[in-house]
Order: C-alpha cells, then sequence, then structure tokens
C-alpha cells in the first residue's frame, strides 16, 4: 500500500494486509485466536523480548490480526502506527497515561463525551493528574490554562454531545508554541476530517462507534502522527532509559514511533488493555465499507436536522449541517462536506415529554451508542452525562429537554415517519 498513492475507499478496503494470507493463500485477514506463538530459537526469542526485533511473543503485547487493524486505521488517519486497544476509553487513557504522570496537567475542551469527562474529572486526580477544562472555541482561554506542568492539549472532533467543532489547525499551533502535543478523540468524525493534516499529533478512536458500526464489537485505537518532538526536554519518558528494557531510550531505538512503542511495549504490557483478535477481525470487515457509511449516515442527518427544525414540537435543534448552527463555519471548513450522525434536540415542554417521544418510538432504539447503522436515541442528562453535576451538565449543553439522537443509515423516510409520530404522542 506504501508503493502507490491509492484513493481513501482502496485504503479502508486494503491497507495493512498482503494481497493474500502468506501461509495459507486466504483473501480475507484470518484470525489468529492464540495466546503465544512459537520461537524459531533462543536468539530470536530475547530479540523479540528485548524489542530488538519486529514479530509477535504474546497477544497481550501484539497480534497478526490486530496488527492489520492497527495499520489500517494508521494508514486512514495518516500516521505511522498505531495500537488498537479493548475499548475507546483504554485508548484514552493510555494515550494520556504515556506522556503524563503525577504532578502533571493536561488541557481539554470542556465538551467531551460522558465517560471522557469522568476520567479527566474524578479518575485522573486521584492519580495526581489535573485536568484544566476550557470552552472549545476559547482560544486565549487554552493559552492561559497552560503552564509549566502541561503535558498536553485535549479536544474532540465533534464534541459529544453539544457538537463543537474546534479550530484544528489554531488550537494545535497553541499547543506546539507551548512544545506540547495535541491529542484529537476523532470518534465523530472519521473520514470526514484527518486531524493530522491540521497539526494533531496523536487520534484516539472508540472503534466501537463508525469503525465497527454495527453495535456489537467493542474497540479503541491510537493513532500516532510521528510528528511530534518527544526529546524536546518536556518528555524525559521517552529520552532515558527504560529500565523494564534494560536501559532502552524510546526516541533512539523507535524514532518517529516512539510514541506508539512506548505505550504498546510498557503500558499496555503492563496494564492489559489489549483488543481481542476476533474484535480486530470484526472491525476489519467494517471497515471496508467506512466511507460508505459514514456518508450515508451524514446524508440521512442533514435531512431529519431540517425535519426536525420545522417540526411544531421542537423547540430547538444543534446540527452543525444547518446554516444558521454555531459550528457551522468550522464544519464547512474541516469536515470535507459532511457534519456527523448526531443531532440534538429539545421536545417543547421538556422533561416529561422528552421521556414520552423515547418510550414511544417504534423504529429507532432507546440505546447509550452513536454511530451505529441503526438510528438510536437517548435522553443524556439521565444516562450519558448523569455523573456530572447540574451545573455541568448545563455548562456542556445538557440541558433537561435535550434528546441525542445518531441518526443511522436506514431510509430517511422511514426513520423521519419514525419520529414524527412519537413526537406527535408526545406532546398529545
Amino acid at each position: 500500500m506504501n508503493k502507490k498513492k491509492y484513493g481513501e475507499r482502496t485504503i479502508q478496503v486494503h491497507a495493512g494486509e498482503e494481497q493474500a494470507d502468506p501461509t495459507t493463500g486466504a483473501r480475507a485477514t484470518p484470525i489468529y485466536l492464540t495466546s503465544s506463538y512459537a520461537f524459531e530459537d533462543t536468539e530470536t526469542a530475547q530479540q523479540l523480548y528485548a524489542l530488538e526485533r519486529e514479530g509477535h511473543l504474546y497477544t497481550r503485547i501484539s497480534n497478526p490480526t490486530t496488527e492489520v487493524l492497527e495499520k489500517r486505521v494508521a494508514a486512514i488517519e495518516n500516521g505511522v502506527g498505531a495500537l488498537a486497544q479493548s475499548t475507546g476509553m483504554s485508548a484514552i487513557l493510555l494515550a494520556v497515561l504515556n506522556i503524563a504522570g503525577k504532578g502533571d496537567e493536561i488541557v481539554s475542551s470542556n465538551n467531551l463525551y460522558g465517560g471522557t469527562y469522568t476520567l479527566f474529572k474524578n479518575t485522573f486526580p486521584n492519580w495526581g493528574i489535573k485536568v484544566n477544562f476550557v470552552d472549545t472555541h476559547d482560544l486565549e482561554a487554552y493559552e492561559e490554562a497552560i503552564n509549566e506542568n502541561t503535558k498536553a492539549i485535549y479536544i474532540e472532533s465533534i464534541g459529544n454531545p453539544q457538537l463543537n467543532i474546534p479550530d484544528f489547525e489554531k488550537i494545535s499551533e497553541i499547543a506546539h508554541r507551548h512544545d506540547i502535543p495535541l491529542i484529537v478523540d476523532n470518534t465523530c468524525a472519521i473520514t470526514m476530517v484527518k486531524p493530522i493534516d491540521y497539526g494533531a499529533d496523536i487520534v484516539v478512536h472508540s472503534a466501537t462507534k463508525f469503525l465497527s458500526g454495527t453495535g456489537t464489537t467493542m474497540g479503541g485505537i491510537i493513532v500516532d502522527s510521528g510528528k511530534f518532538d518527544w526529546t524536546n526536554g518536556k518528555f524525559p519518558q521517552f529520552t532515558e532509559p527504560d529500565e523494564a528494557y534494560h536501559g532502552l531510550v524510546y526516541s533512539e531505538a523507535f524514532g518517529d514511533k516512539a510514541f506508539i512503542m512506548k505505550a504498546r511495549a510498557h503500558l499496555m504490557k503492563d496494564m492489559g488493555t489489549v483488543l481481542s483478535p476476533m474484535n480486530a477481525f470484526m472491525i476489519l470487515q467494517s471497515t471496508e465499507s467506512l466511507s460508505l457509511r459514514v456518508n450515508q449516515h451524514c446524508e440521512n442527518a442533514l435531512e431529519v436536522a431540517k425535519f426536525l427544525k420545522d417540526h411544531p414540537a421542537v423547540s430547538w435543534v444543534n446540527y452543525p449541517g444547518l446554516e444558521d448552527n454555531e459550528n457551522h463555519e468550522m464544519a464547512e471548513k474541516y469536515l470535507n462536506g459532511n457534519y456527523g450522525c448526531i443531532i440534538g434536540f429539545g421536545i417543547k415542554g421538556g422533561l416529561e415529554e422528552g421521556k414520552k417521544f423515547i418510550e414511544s418510538i417504534e423504529l429507532l432504539s432507546h440505546v447509550a451508542n452513536i454511530a451505529d447503522a441503526k438510528t438510536l436515541v437517548i435522553h443524556p442528562a439521565s444516562t450519558t452525562h448523569s455523573n456530572m453535576t447540574y451545573e455541568e451538565q448545563i455548562e456542556s449543553g445538557i440541558t433537561p429537554d435535550f434528546i441525542r439522537l445518531s441518526v443511522g443509515i436506514e431510509n430517511v423516510e422511514d426513520i423521519i415517519a419514525d419520529m414524527d409520530q412519537a413526537l406527535k404522542k408526545a406532546i398529545e
């Protein structure tokens, strides 16, 4: 795949694998469902354990099936390497722990997926890592929140659920001016934007969402741009000897892959956050239709947003594809003509009417997931963001009447018809 410049859909189908499995001739990537691997000889085994040679020694560190997925997603995101994880949350966890420890800080936008917010607000402080939250669009706030202990800026490409779209270029300039990396969760905008092209250094994904798209498979991915200078003096973990590997120095041994190799050989090996080869295989099947699915999600979502905007039972609609939306300008700049699958809206009357709407749906599913082939609906204040205080919810745009809709790939007429009947019942 490196010999020619292929198109996006070709990369999504082929990247990371040979034309056929060299052992069996199988055209599909085989599922290597094994915990361990036989060594050629004692010298090979020793070299593998010392990270002096490429190869597989134990699936907690690497696996041939998972390796194909890692290479494919790295190619999709224009990175130099990737690390598959058991979930999206473990991808976020390792991406931060790989560069931050006790006494360190990160700066994060305040419009985050509820699980990420809880990790940053409640769990990281217990480990001595402080997270300073700022408004996604307030560039001065990012600058002011950075200090000598700051190790990264963290943002989401499409904030979940408020749908804020950050100015990647300007935020990456701020990060690099302070010699720290920009980490972007690109779960909600894969294929729409490649954050690395706009200055991001590390990209994370919940592969459970668009990458899988089936509502069946958990997974996460960390992608390394290979562009950040980890030898700038702020990250000794990459320039000082790692005694776990007899004094190996990651920046010297692995060059532009230092970040992803440290995450693999140090954190994933020790913490066991490995993705199952079966899940890697399942996600690989879905990557082959990635752009086709994402485009249909986005096309349907725009039509549903227009329908909701004119519906008498709806008090407000939040979708970046609408021209009067506050994020429309950033969406036009970065999202390549698509606007995502998530829509936020409020039902006239408020909380009770929202509950009645959800209980009246027939085709849609009341599910705590997004970017599934099926259309999903949920009430964030009482579910995905319920761990927040009321004040934190309001600051993040989670009002009591807020309904989050993840638009699927069904016939859009059927989605709209089901929503229409449920909305009418909600306000009867």
